[in-house]
């Protein structure tokens, strides 16, 4: 009944295409290789491949339980399923046999063990048999991904699959023989097993397999078999859309075509408008189906817009799966769909539960969690949601995710989570969770998006253009109040739901699985190590992100490049940290690339006394003029007072103003005398002065436009020449304006500068500024107070970097104590 004889196609792997006919053999040669009683239990551990599907048929040819297993599961995880069902047979595979033999160390029995790659079919007498099923037996126990804890196994029966297939090829039919459907998720998930095998072959479709998750392995089986219906998670299809809509958003007619079949809403229309991005696809696709988990709206949006329809359901494992499916052309953004069957949707107390023939017999060895989950014939889901009044269902959140805050406040992590990573290209993900009563964020930067950006300080870049502007935006007790950088994928399981419970342990992170990671070999290994070690003040590990966890600042990074540069004989600008973040990969690196080992010290007084062209300007009338009718018009918006000048040597010294709008440097230098003036320079950052117009006021204008986070070393020594020319620099040791008016984290460049060459410091205060323009305002406020005050020189002496640094802002912070 599940496979009919037939010379039609059935499944395809690549080239090769297998019929119906052959695959009923290839089912009974397999069914040949074990002489089991009715209901044993059959494991299989393997990627997706064609012997998958001929052992999946063959234990059920022979009235055998089939247990699928993750073939990415750790020897651990196979022995634990192992041992709770005890299987008297495991198939499996080249990729998964070492962690296989493993699991079978801890059994305390041997089941038989049969290698898809050594099995000779040719061999196999095999006797051909037909399926005989009864409805009540169980057909296969699934073992859940464990989102919250340990698997267990989910026990289907026959009449449970039957269910949902009936419901998407009779009573929906979205299953025809005419579909050609996509193998693209792992078959040990229930999802994919039924909606990309088990109901396109019970009807006499086509099977293709994409020989892996490859977006040229998925293109080139959409084209080549002209699929006609994918069956996948949120995160696929959401790789998809960025894809398709960054390029959308990288030209400008592309992007009136998107607004115009946005506002338009005819699927008909946007398939003609994008025909070039359905052809991408194959162009035969009539049917997206996304299961898994909640399907972000604007994904299902963006789809529309580009012509095509996307199906979300909703269902468990523990119902084989469906629950909700959308009809036939009747799809709803943020719904679910409608129920699988009449009256079998009920909403208790906010929670999701579900009866029918679908759900589960109960979990294998586990009555009391059965009993849990099942009462009086409703599965509880563990979902919050509701039913609108066409019945679509809407799912609101899953109760043991809700973050319930002291204040008594439920929080959705998912909709945080959606949110952030919807608003900001930084973040490739983040989870949340609660920590010390408030929510927390573990985030996993996008390291390409960030060198888009042109900043090295991952940290402070997600700090200010991520969790700011998101707490800006919502409700204090929705605020983010802390956050992590992890460079690893968060936990997910196989069908990308995130698997909460594990976040915490990556907060808590003790460095304990990194320990397990064997060192390389190599000498360039060792002598980063060691120098990495004696910085740190712990120990080092290859797996180690040199930002996130070892702490290396931008400044550090400087004097980490000094040595690399020095000890290997190779030219190291700062973005390569960006591209070998961790230790092992930055060595690796150097390995390939270095010219000499010869370990060097390195410090700030070696790197500048390295000389640096810079170009300063010849005449500074422009920058005169402009100056002294800038602070004319800012006189006139803003009542202005400049005190302390006396404080201004006439040696060259650095100016430290706090930094509170982007008219500071106005305020800064308003009252300085023509030769001051002449000689006082500023450093912009490159983005800043991208346009050519910009370029040519900044040569006019005393302004030396650097790189920031291309090249540290050489903005810095660029610096070290300006004073060493007799001139005076102003640097802003917060790097940035004020997010809050309050003073930020000081960057110790000025003190290193002034400490190596002995250059006496200016500690300005500026007050009013940010009550003038606080940050994102277009216009300041006209006549606001604003005050600047020179405070007396600090000569550097026998200060170190952080103390001098501590003595300007301790000074410039009383200053405006004072004032305000």
């Amino acid at each position: 009944m599940f496979i009919k004889e037939s010379d039609n196609i059935a499944l395809v792997w690549k080239e090769l295409k297998i019929t119906y006919t052959q695959l009923l053999h290839k089912i009974n040669q397999f069914a040949a290789l074990t002489n089991l009683p009715p209901d044993s239990k059959i494991a299989i551990c393997s990627e997706n491949r064609l012997e998958w599907v001929y052992a999946f048929y063959a234990t059920w040819l022979n009235q055998s339980i089939c247990i699928p297993i993750d073939f990415m599961a750790t020897a651990d995880e196979i022995a634990y399923v192992l041992m709770d069902s005890k299987p008297a047979a495991v198939y499996y595979s080249k990729e998964t046999e070492v962690n296989i033999l493993k699991a079978i160390e801890q059994l305390d029995y041997q089941p038989i063990l049969l290698s898809f790659d050594d099995i000779n079919e040719a061999g196999n007498q095999a006797v051909e048999k037909q399926f005989s099923i009864e409805p009540e037996n169980v057909a296969v126990i699934i073992y859940t991904s464990g989102t919250t804890g340990s698997p267990k196994g989910v026990m289907l029966t026959y009449k449970n699959i039957l269910a949902n297939i009936t419901a998407v090829t009779e009573e929906v039919p979205f299953f025809t023989s005419d579909q050609r459907v996509m193998i693209l998720l792992p078959l040990h998930h229930i999802f994919p097993l039924l909606g990309s095998l088990i109901a396109p072959l019970i009807v006499g479709g086509r099977v293709a397999f994409s020989p892996s998750m490859a977006s040229e392995d998925i293109i080139e089986t959409l084209q080549v078999n002209k699929i006609t219906m994918i069956i996948g998670v949120p995160k696929f299809y959401d790789t998809i859309r960025k894809g398709i809509v960054n390029k959308i958003k990288s030209n400008a007619i592309a992007r009136l075509l998107f607004l115009i079949a946005k506002g338009l809403g005819s699927i008909t229309v946007s398939k003609m408008i994008f025909k070039t991005v359905h052809k991408r696809l194959g162009g035969h696709i009539k049917y997206m189906i996304c299961g898994g988990a909640k399907l972000d709206v604007q994904i299902y949006k963006d789809f529309r817009t580009l012509g095509f329809d996307l199906y979300e359901g909703f269902g468990m494992t523990e119902a084989a799966p469906m629950i909700t499916f959308p009809r036939l052309g009747k799809t709803k953004a943020g719904s679910a769909g409608q129920e699988l069957f009449k009256d079998s949707v009920r909403i208790v107390d906010g929670e999701i539960t579900a009866g029918g023939a679908q759900i589960m017999k109960g979990y294998y060895n586990k009555p009391e969690e059965t009993a849990e989950t099942i009462k009086n014939g409703w599965l509880y889901t563990g979902d919050k949601g509701y039913l609108d009044k066409k019945g679509y269902l809407h799912i609101t959140g899953r109760i043991k995710e809700i973050i319930v805050l002291p204040s008594g406040k439920n929080i959705n992590p998912v909709e945080i989570e959606t949110k952030i990573e919807n608003m900001s290209d930084l973040v490739s993900e983040i989870g949340v969770l609660q920590k010390e009563d408030t929510l927390f964020g573990v985030i996993v930067p996008d390291l390409m998006n960030v060198k888009k950006h042109g900043e090295t300080e991952i940290i402070e870049l997600i700090r200010w253009e991520v969790i700011d502007k998101y707490n800006k935006k919502v409700a204090p007790y929705k605020q983010i109040r802390g956050f992590s950088l992890v460079h690893e994928p968060l936990p997910r399981t196989r069908l990308e739901k995130l698997q909460r419970h594990k976040l915490l342990s990556l907060v808590n992170d003790t460095k304990a699985d990194r320990k397990l990671v064997s060192e390389p070999n190599n000498p360039e290994y060792h002598v980063i190590k060691n120098y990495l070690k004696r910085h740190a003040l712990s120990e080092i590990y290859p797996d180690d992100h040199i930002e996130f966890d070892i702490g290396i600042d931008s400044l550090d990074k400087v004097v980490f490049q000094s040595f690399l540069s020095e000890t290997f004989g190779i030219e190291i600008k700062e973005k390569i940290f960006l591209d070998y973040p961790t230790v092992k990969k930055l060595a690796d690196f150097i390995s390939q690339e270095k010219v000499i080992i010869e370990e060097k010290v390195a410090n700030w007084s070696s790197i500048l006394k390295e000389s640096m062209p810079v170009k300063l300007a010849s005449k500074a009338y422009i920058h005169i003029f402009i100056n002294k009718l800038m602070g004319m018009l800012i006189g006139l918006y803003f009542r202005v007072k400049v005190k302390g000048a006396e404080h201004l040597p006439e040696t060259p010294f650095i100016l430290a103003p706090n930094h509170q709008t982007y008219l500071d440097s106005i305020f800064v230098t308003k009252l300085l005398k023509r030769k001051m003036l002449k000689n006082t320079y500023f450093f912009a950052k490159g983005k800043h002065f991208s346009k050519k117009w910009r370029q040519i006021f900044a040569r006019y204008n005393n302004i030396i436009v650097m790189n920031l986070n291309e090249d540290l070393v050489e903005t810095i020594q660029k610096m070290a020449e300006v004073l060493k020319k007799n001139k005076n620099i102003v640097i802003f040791p917060e790097g940035t304006r004020t997010r809050d008016g309050q003073l930020g984290r000081f960057k110790d460049v000025f003190s290193i500068l002034s400490c190596e060459l002995q250059i006496p410091v200016i500690p300005v205060a500026i007050q009013g500024g940010y009550e003038a323009m606080p940050r994102g305002t277009f216009l300041p406020k006209p006549f606001q107070k604003v005050s600047v005050n020179y405070l007396p020189a600090i000569p550097p002496g026998t200060h170190s970097y952080e103390s001098l640094s501590n003595q300007v802002k301790s000074d410039i912070a009383e200053k405006m104590k004072n004032v305000g």
